[in-house]
């Protein structure tokens, strides 16, 4: 006898519009609480940014933006909770997130819920007529280009994963913004950054869909691909109550967009990047000791993604104190330990990076 289908879990869909950046930021963390919580259900938010400069959750800024020039356009400048590269953003694109219960759609590993939810957006564009596809970590092409990139992480049993649409895009002005490394250029076979992304305006000579319409899309290829049932709802007075809070407390403060950068002034300081598959990794550390053999700290950057964020400065801490001939051990017990989950990166890179870093690779 065959069990009866479940039917699907419905999820609350929200559009916040165009808000400022640390606004729309904040915002994302207040979904995450508010749904540990228990607040609010499981939810998909779509959202629109004013000109904006966005960085990842664990980049510096200075070297991921090109600062004065961002001052100099007028836009906004704010760090994400996500992982991953830093963005810019404006009208001409619009933001997509979820957030639910592990439970939802029982998918493991942060790798398996970026895989379903990419290729259920790629279906959603497929639906429009362009040939969308998932390519892995964390993007969705046509032919090669870029017209999404996403992110996302685990923090206990809730799941919070964002992606964007490229509806049209100044690229000039986006390349001019960003410090965009070649090596990543490289990795996609792309010689400037405006040849690595394509637009809805593109794919179709200039009149793209509305937006409403690949949102729309979108919903039913999540509906269809995940097995949930989108239904309109309404934003709750606690996630905006929360979402300001974050913005006063930590979100759209100076020391929490500015916070991350490179050690000024510091001889003493050794760096070096490891370059996997899964993104880059900086180590940048100091050594103490007689034989400069035992790390004094270490700070990681880059473009990769562990959930929680937490993870990365708890990691650092363990390694204070560790002498270097114990460090790639030290890491290899952190990540048995710390149930972190890993999209990209493995976490033997932190410490291949590391021991870079130190002139022991």
């Amino acid at each position: 006898m065959t069990e009866p289908k479940k039917a699907p879990k419905t999820f609350r869909v929200i559009d916040t519009g165009v808000r400022p950046g640390r606004a729309q930021i904040a915002f994302d963390q207040a979904l995450i609480e508010a749904h540990k919580a228990g607040q609010i259900p499981d939810t998909i938010r779509f959202l629109t940014f004013p000109p904006t400069v966005l960085v990842g959750r664990h980049q510096l800024i200075s070297q991921e933006l090109n600062l004065p020039a961002c001052r100099a356009a007028g836009v906004s400048i704010g760090r994400r909770v996500t992982g991953g590269g830093a963005l810019y953003l404006d009208e001409g694109q619009f933001g997509w997130e979820l957030v639910f219960h592990r439970a939802t759609l029982g998918l493991p590993s942060l790798g398996d819920v970026a895989r379903e939810i990419c290729e259920a957006a790629a279906e959603g564009l497929q639906s429009l007529g362009i040939a969308a596809s998932y390519r892995p970590r964390n993007d969705i092409e046509v032919e090669g280009r870029k017209i999404s990139g996403t992110g996302g992480f685990f923090d206990g049993d809730t799941i919070f994963y964002q992606g964007t649409v490229l509806m049209q895009m100044d690229g000039a002005k986006m390349a001019g913004l960003l410090n965009i490394p070649a090596a990543k250029l490289a990795r996609h076979g792309a010689q400037e950054a405006v040849s690595r992304i394509v637009t809805m305006a593109e794919l179709f000579d200039g009149k793209p869909p509305p937006v409403r319409a690949v949102k729309a899309a979108l919903l039913a290829a999540f509906a269809h691909r995940l097995g949930i049932r989108p239904e309109r709802g309404a934003i709750s007075e606690t996630e905006e109550q929360l979402a300001q809070r974050f913005y006063d407390d930590e979100i759209g403060t100076d020391d929490f967009v500015y916070g991350l950068d490179a050690p000024a002034g510091a001889a003493d300081v050794r760096i070096a990047t490891h370059a996997g598959k899964g993104g880059t990794i900086t180590a940048h550390l100091r050594l103490e000791g007689a034989g400069q053999d035992r790390i004094r700290e270490v700070l990681f950057t880059g473009d990769f993604f562990v959930a929680p964020p937490r993870v990365v400065p708890d990691l650092e801490a363990a390694l204070r104190g560790v002498e270097l001939a114990a460090a790639e051990a030290v890491v290899e017990d952190f990540f048995a330990r710390a149930g972190a989950a890993l999209m990209s990166a493995p976490g033997s890179d932190f410490a291949r990076a590391l021991l870079a870093a130190a002139g022991r690779a």
